[in-house]
């Protein structure tokens, strides 16, 4: 027999700082390489080895070879919601200096939450959506207290977010292949609760569609040692004249 869930395993693993900080920078969905999750985490080789080891063998994460190098991902997308939960219920890590005041700045800004987007890009892209009534069937509000949605024993699930007949001709317009997502075995719309700006940003396969298109057409692109994406000009115009989105420039 098997008994109940053993959640102090997880949560014994994910206590470590340093595995912290690893899990933290693959919360994006990214493959990186041991050595770069060593400098994430801010031990030598050998100690992220061990902590990477420890991570695979939980199924947290997975590795897969490129040659003579070792790179790392989340198992899939249940970890990163785990990540993002737990960062929703954690306390905002001290900023002792301005290079560490960017990046915490730039990851709040803009971001990506396993393969969708989030941070303020992605809960104003989301607003947007339902302002111009392209999705419909909530507001985009996180309420905790509310009994009838966001309950936590169905997160993402709650709030029954539709596709309008319109949302449908923009974002085809937009490049988005609906044939190929109805294909994929994945919900079309799902949501999660932002963790640091506490609202709703899209996720499910039409985020991901959604976040893919920008990448392609220029308009984020990745930065190179976190999770967060920068905006182009382009992108900044193209927000705006599709959806409506007007954001201020990012000061870094």
């Amino acid at each position: 027999m098997r008994g109940d869930a053993d959640i102090a395993k997880i949560g014994a693993l994910v206590a470590d700082p340093a595995r912290a900080k690893i899990l933290l920078a693959l919360g994006d969905g990214r493959a990186l390489p041991a050595s770069v999750l060593a400098d994430e985490a801010g031990v030598a080789a050998s100690t992220a080895s061990a902590h990477l080891a420890k991570l695979v063998d939980a199924h947290l994460l997975a590795m897969e070879r490129h040659g003579r190098h070792r790179y790392f991902r989340v198992s899939g997308p249940a970890v990163a919601e785990l990540i993002e939960a737990l960062a929703r219920l954690s306390p905002p890590t001290p900023v002792r200096s301005l290079r560490q005041g960017n990046k915490a700045h730039a990851v709040r800004f803009a971001r990506t939450c396993y393969d969708h987007l989030a941070g303020i890009l992605g809960t104003e892209l989301m607003a947007a959506l339902i302002e111009r009534q392209l999705l419909a069937g909530g507001d985009g509000v996180f309420r905790p207290a509310a009994a009838e949605n966001d309950r936590l024993s169905a997160p993402g699930f709650d709030l029954d977010y539709q596709l309008t007949s319109r949302g449908a001709q923009v974002l085809e317009e937009f490049g988005i292949d609906f044939q190929s997502l109805r294909e994929r075995r994945r919900p079309l719309i799902r949501y999660c609760v932002d963790w640091s700006e506490q609202r709703h940003h899209l996720a499910g396969s039409l985020g991901a569609a959604l976040a893919d298109r920008m990448l392609e057409l220029g308009w984020v692109s990745r930065a190179r040692r976190s999770r967060a994406v920068h905006i182009s000009e382009a992108g900044h115009e193209g927000l705006r004249e599709t959806f409506g989105l007007q954001l201020e420039r990012a000061p870094y």
